[in-house]
């Protein structure tokens, strides 16, 4: 697979990625049980920290390999955020909403060919 594919598919999914994770940090509990039913599930902290998690992910899916320094950190964090999907996943299948499965689903799959793709790489 080609580099640029990998940037393609590794910069799509730091910016959803990025965006979910900010609106989990910023946002009330509150407010995104209105989109997102499955934060009654959790505390306020471990929405945030999940937030923070896919944060982290989405920079270290670029910032390593883009500066070269520990590039393996780039296909770790697709490893991560694979397991993150993962654990989404469990979640609805638990909640019974097997809708909001396809999402999860696809970002993972993205992940999991980061995660190869780039571990080729370094």
């Amino acid at each position: 697979m080609s580099e640029t594919v990998l940037w393609i598919i590794s910069g799509l999914l730091a910016v959803a990625f990025a965006m979910a994770g900010v609106m989990k940090i910023m946002q009330p509990k509150e407010k995104l049980a209105e989109n997102m039913a499955w934060v009654e599930d959790f505390s306020d902290m471990q929405v945030r920290g999940i937030g923070i998690v896919e944060l982290l992910g989405a920079i270290g899916l670029i910032l390593p390999m883009l500066t070269g320094i520990a590039p393996i950190l780039t296909p770790l964090a697709a490893v991560g955020l694979v397991l993150t999907m993962i654990g989404a996943a469990i979640t609805h299948v638990r909640r019974g909403e097997n809708q909001m499965i396809v999402p999860n689903v696809v970002l993972g799959a993205l992940a999991v060919v980061a995660a190869v793709g780039w571990f080729g790489v370094v």
